[in-house]
């Protein structure tokens, strides 16, 4: 077998992982999207990272300003990942530099390669076709989600929020067809050309195998929960799985239509990130916990979970004061409270008050935080939440959210003022 031309400080055996429950931890944020190749893994995380792990050791690549979502090998010394920065990266695997491609005008979320082409899938509602140099497809009336290559490259399916599954002729970049238009978004692609279907997943729990000529769904596969958040086909496009929005895993045998598994995998949140390893024993996945996780597939949903322990992401412990929840719920994944921020995408709010914006070496600011006047005191940290960062610091690489009860941010303010005191 091949070596990555990587210096690695640690080696794994890999007969360790093969065939085995294992995780990959390293990660300063959850996971969003995984991608295997021969021996190798990449991590896409709300750490601002790619991670590539080669005997369970990690390469950091960085070069994203925000979360990156998707990642993707094309061979075994060339990579691509996408992000929330809207850019679109080129990675030597070998050498582990990357080189920014260009970007959309909305978060990228969706990756496919074939040959020397890469397609992406953006919120700006186009495809990019990335060859000599890019071009962008329109049509699409919302957010695109999805993007996958036909098996001689010649025809580029996408899926969207419009709720349409769409053919594209990748030489005159023109849509040729709608395969499918349904009321609910559509999140997720795999596609069987072998057998002559494509799956879906979609907002509201809607998982289907559809025919390619005509359009007519094959089989049924949809339940309760929602939304269909993450999908993986096996190499030899017998197993299809698929994550949803309230953490579980289901394994699909194509053939037989039927589940071969259906578990809960996480304790609380989502599971964005499914992929298979190159021999199909084991299925990787990733969500709100700050690792990667992989079972074998004959022993899906018989023991360990993702995330062991109560996460505070979605609602806190009935313990915790309500400043500690607001942090759980609006801080905690980009932020850390210790003197040491770690791999974080946002820079450590330990002794936060009374610090001007953009002060922290080693951090790479906005160009907005970094020419601000703003002291964080309890007014500004009041204003940031009231406002929404996005008012308050236009351009800051903040999340748009907002903390619209006075009494929770004062909650907030308090809690975080514990960790410049020293009180916790």
């Amino acid at each position: 077998m091949w070596r990555w031309l990587i210096p690695l400080a640690v080696v794994w055996p890999l007969g360790a992982a093969a065939q085995d429950f294992f995780t990959l931890k390293g990660h300063g944020g959850p996971i969003k999207g995984i991608a295997a190749f021969d021996d190798a893994i990449l991590t896409a995380s709300f750490d601002n990272s790619v991670g590539l792990w080669v005997d369970g050791t990690p390469l950091w690549l960085e070069g994203h300003d925000a979360a990156v979502n998707v990642v993707l090998f094309k061979d075994r010394t060339q990579a691509f990942s996408a992000g929330d920065d809207f850019a679109v990266f080129s990675w030597d695997l070998q050498s582990g530099t990357g080189a920014k491609l260009g970007q959309h005008k909305g978060k990228v979320i969706g990756l496919a390669t074939h040959g020397d082409m890469l397609a992406t899938a953006s919120w700006d509602g186009t495809i990019g076709l990335w060859r000599s140099a890019p071009q962008f497809l329109t049509g699409h009336n919302s957010a695109v989600n999805a993007v996958v290559f036909s098996d001689d490259g010649s025809r580029l399916y996408s899926a969207a929020a419009d709720g349409t599954i769409r053919i594209w002729d990748v030489e005159s970049g023109s849509e040729t067809r709608r395969l499918v238009s349904q009321g609910f978004g559509i999140n997720t692609l795999a596609l069987n050309e072998d057998e002559g279907w494509i799956a879906y997943g979609a907002v509201d729990g809607v998982t289907r195998l559809v025919d390619l000529k005509t359009g007519d769904t094959l089989a049924d596969f949809t339940h309760e929960r929602r939304p269909i958040l993450g999908m993986a086909l096996s190499p030899d496009g017998r197993l299809l799985a698929t994550g949803d929005g309230q953490g579980y895993i289901s394994l699909i045998d194509t053939e037989t239509k039927r589940y071969v598994a259906d578990f809960r995998a996480t304790l609380r949140g989502p599971v964005w990130a499914l992929a298979f390893s190159p021999d199909g024993q084991n299925l990787h996945a990733g969500g709100l916990d700050e690792a990667m996780y992989s079972w074998p597939v004959e022993t899906l949903g018989d023991g360990e979970q993702m995330v062991q322990g109560e996460k505070p992401f979605l609602q806190g412990a009935e313990a915790a004061s309500n400043g500690e929840r607001q942090f759980n719920r609006k801080c905690s994944i980009c932020h850390s409270l210790t003197a040491d921020s770690g791999r974080k995408a946002g820079p450590t709010l330990h002794n936060l008050f009374g610090r001007e914006a953009g002060a922290l070496d080693g951090y790479p600011y906005s160009k907005t935080l970094l020419t601000s006047d703003i002291v964080w005191t309890d007014q500004t940290i009041d204003a940031l939440f009231d406002l929404g960062p996005d008012v308050y610091i236009h351009g800051s690489k903040m999340p748009m959210q907002r903390i619209t009860k006075p009494q929770d941010r004062a909650d907030l303010i308090e809690y975080l003022k514990g960790f410049t005191r020293g009180e916790n």
